[in-house]
């Protein structure tokens, strides 16, 4: 019976940031058994790591579908293996995963730091009808696309927590979800955002670590600073820390375990 935890990322305490499922294998499950298992679980992303040869790997799943990243779940996972005594606390975790290897550091103030690749945009055209489907009432300043998401860069801060998309809509166009990002009308913050991923069964995400490998890399150069401070301006809400490093997006937050269990279905 695989153990399950339910980790809320980027949260100091339970009941705030992104909550994600992390299973633990002692082996590779079928893909079907691990989709199922997300429905089931019914949470943004559910983590699965098992051992294979010298690595361990780390797999995404959504109620929908496997995800090429995700941080708040790869946060909570490297969280469960410390907590769990899987790694000793002063050893990095190394994770291979769809988008290659990602580097976790447990730091002396509790911080978790991921190391992630930068996920930059480009301008392109967006699809008919976006605006009315995300609910902008004015135009945005900018619209870019990187290998998952669209990026969207409204025009103020209030006009980025009024929005009301339509996600029946939103969710036919290309693309994993919607990066939505402003200015920051709080001084504490450099940027604000909001990440709607219907196409992949995630109306609106909580805190989205993924996201933010992509606002590095446009707001750093917006304001010409490398560290930034983002908030995900969700209804749990969420801050995330991220520096420029080359190539690199240096996450970093807090985590928090809510509960834990086995699982009984059979997977193997």
């Amino acid at each position: 019976m695989p153990p399950l935890f339910l980790v809320d990322a980027f949260s100091k305490s339970p009941f705030g940031g992104n909550p994600a499922v992390v299973c633990l294998l002692d082996q590779a499950a079928s893909d079907s058994w691990m989709q199922s298992l997300a429905m089931e679980m019914n949470q943004a992303e559910t983590a699965f790591v098992y051992p294979e040869q010298r690595w361990m790997v780390l797999r995404w799943f959504t109620p929908r579908c496997e995800v090429d990243l995700c941080g708040h779940a790869t946060l909570a996972a490297a969280f469960i293996l410390w907590q769990q005594q899987r790694v000793a606390r002063d050893q990095a975790i190394v994770l291979q995963t769809r988008s290659g290897a990602l580097r976790a550091t447990l730091l002396g103030d509790g911080r978790i730091e991921l190391d992630f690749p930068q996920e930059p945009a480009s301008v392109e055209e967006p699809p008919a009808g976006y605006e009315d489907a995300l609910g902008l009432t004015r135009p945005p300043i900018s619209v870019l696309r990187n290998r998952m998401d669209w990026l969207v860069h409204v025009d103020g801060a209030e006009e980025l927590r009024q929005l009301s998309p339509d996600f029946p809509t939103l969710a036919k166009f290309p693309g994993r979800g919607w990066i939505i990002t402003s200015g920051s009308d709080d001084q504490r913050y450099d940027f604000l955002s909001r990440f709607f991923g219907p196409s992949v069964g995630i109306d609106e995400d909580s805190v989205t670590g993924s996201a933010h490998c992509c606002l590095v890399s446009y707001w750093s150069e917006i304001l010409s600073k490398s560290k930034l401070v983002g908030y995900q301006a969700s209804r749990r809400g969420g801050v995330v820390t991220v520096e420029s490093r080359g190539p690199r997006a240096i996450l970093s937050g807090h985590a928090a375990l809510v509960f834990s269990g086995h699982c009984h279905a059979s997977w193997r």
